[in-house]
């Protein structure tokens, strides 16, 4: 069995995650033997999971979770649907859907206890994350590539268009480096019209427009629609050597196009998918390096102190020569040593100080 789960840590926020050990991994955080968010935010509390019969379900929770609000995470937390529904909804039409009723709700299992689980409308409002579509890929590497891209940044669901060497493809498991989800859920077309039966909206990469007249857009500015826009999204990927044909951009909506030097417009086809994945995932809260307050100041004093200790080494040395330069030259260390991004000359007078101490003039 797989979990999905919700920590509250000691800064009262949470973190979402999933495991197919839950004991041991609320263990792990709680010991800190996990780098990342939870280590430096012990103590941990485990306040929800859920259990689910395979690893995709529940990372598919584990990413519908992570971006909620706090006040949705803690409805769920406490089982209130009633509330959950309610933050589901944006804040503009709360409102207008305040009578609206949201008919009987089914159940879940959280953990050992039975409580009621929203109803799909509720439990789906966060817009689904888009599907990455290759299309007639050529190598398994490149497929295998292409998965690691996307799970790195929380992307889970991949369709493959006629791959050329069928699928699956045993080439592509080593390249995933690990994503092996991604693979195992990969499924199979014939066509790129079957492929995005479903979705709403259709994104083609593609360097050149290929003769067909659609709105082209940046990642940044398709990551944005995709998270604004209602329905699921599909991005298409074309072939590692041509790329999409003008008949797969006619299926498309929009172009989805990377601005890339004119002179070597070559972007392999993984990077490409992570490029896309990345812009998409600054919506998610997705783990990041923690951040790590920078030291204040030294006060004035301690300041005047190291400059006054610099000052009396460099005379002892012989550096203040000829002495009628002494005011002017202590007043340049001054400058230097109170003010970042030294210019050329003020780095050559420091090295002259190091290489004072380090070579004393004999008085």
């Amino acid at each position: 069995m797989f979990w999905a789960y919700i920590l509250r840590c000691a800064d009262r926020s949470y973190y979402t995650g999933h495991t197919d050990n839950l004991e041991q991994r609320i263990r792990q955080h709680q010991t800190g033997s996990i780098p990342g968010y939870t280590q430096d935010r012990r103590p941990v509390e485990l306040v929800w999971s859920q259990e689910f019969p395979t690893r995709i379900e529940a990372l598919d929770a584990e990413m519908r979770i992570k971006p909620w609000s706090r006040a949705k995470k803690e409805a769920l937390i406490a089982g209130d649907w009633d509330d959950l529904a309610r933050n589901a909804i944006p804040p503009g039409e709360r409102k207008v859907r305040a009578s609206a009723s949201l008919g009987p709700a089914p159940r879940l299992r959280s953990g050992r206890t039975e409580v009621e689980e929203p109803a799909e409308e509720t439990k789906f409002m966060t817009t689904p994350p888009p599907v990455i579509i290759l299309v007639r890929p050529q190598l398994g590497e490149n497929i295998g590539k292409a998965a690691r891209a996307m799970l790195n940044f929380g992307l889970t669901e991949l369709r493959l268009v006629s791959p050329r060497d069928g699928w699956p493809n045993p080439q592509a498991g080593p390249a995933a480096s690990g994503a092996d989800i991604v693979l195992e859920k990969a499924a199979v077309f014939g066509s790129v019209a079957e492929a995005t039966a479903d979705c709403t909206h259709v994104y083609a990469t593609t360097v050149r427009k290929r003769g067909v007249t659609k709105p082209v857009v940046t990642p940044e500015e398709a990551a944005r629609a995709i998270h604004a826009e209602p329905g699921r999204s599909a991005l298409l990927f074309g072939p590692e050597r041509s790329g999409l044909e003008t008949e797969d951009v006619a299926v498309a909506r929009t172009i989805l196009t990377v601005p890339i030097n004119p002179e070597f417009g070559s972007l392999n086809l993984a990077q490409a998918v992570i490029l896309v994945a990345y812009e998409w995932s600054k919506g998610q809260a997705l783990a990041q390096p923690t951040a790590v307050d920078i030291d204040p100041p030294a006060p004035q004093n301690e300041l005047d102190g190291m400059i006054g200790q610099l000052e009396s080494m460099l005379d002892e040395a012989g550096f203040f020569f000829p002495p009628d330069r002494t005011p002017t030259t202590k007043r340049t260390l001054r400058t230097m040593l109170t003010k970042p991004g030294w210019s050329s000359q003020e780095v050559r007078t420091f090295r002259g100080v190091l290489s004072q101490l380090a070579r004393p003039r004999q008085r």
